[in-house]
């Protein structure tokens, strides 16, 4: 809700992401074992959530980077368009910048529990460690769009 003043009418969309992105996890929705496809698809097929709401729980926090891991490449990106950066960015900022305890954290502290979490051999470190620009520079992007609403009042 705190990027709202950013994202004009894609608020209310992005603030359901950000709910629902992990929903993947949630054993009674595991099938590939690939939380973002997972829950996607769950998004989609079962409860019939907006195109888009699905689209950015596929591809949130550079997900690409976690199938080709995963061998999940062609099924993630066949299934599911990236959505438009600004409001993928958003979610990024969102789950980067959140604990597992829902506490707010710096980016570099998310990244450093995620890696402590799994380890440095586990594909999903890897995956971040691969993805770590990316998500800086949507952090950063976030920040910077806020600086400049905050600037313009």
């Amino acid at each position: 809700m705190s990027l709202a003043p950013i994202l004009g009418d894609d608020a209310d969309t992005l603030t359901a992401a950000a709910y629902l992105h992990d929903i993947g996890y949630s054993p009674e929705l595991v099938d590939t074992g690939f939380h973002p496809l997972d829950g996607a698809r769950y998004l989609r097929d079962v409860a019939g959530a907006d195109e888009r709401l699905c689209r950015l729980v596929a591809h949130h926090s550079c997900a690409v980077n976690e199938a080709t891991e995963r061998d999940l490449y062609d099924a993630l990106t066949k299934e599911f368009a990236p959505e438009q950066q600004e409001l993928a960015d958003a979610l990024t900022y969102c789950d980067m910048t959140t604990g597992p305890d829902g506490r707010h954290l710096d980016v570099h502290e998310r990244l450093a529990e995620i890696h402590s979490r799994y380890g440095p051999e586990h594909l999903v470190s890897r995956s971040i460690a691969a993805s770590t620009p990316q998500i800086l520079a949507a952090v950063q992007a976030v920040q910077d769009a806020l600086i400049r609403m905050e600037g313009a009042r």
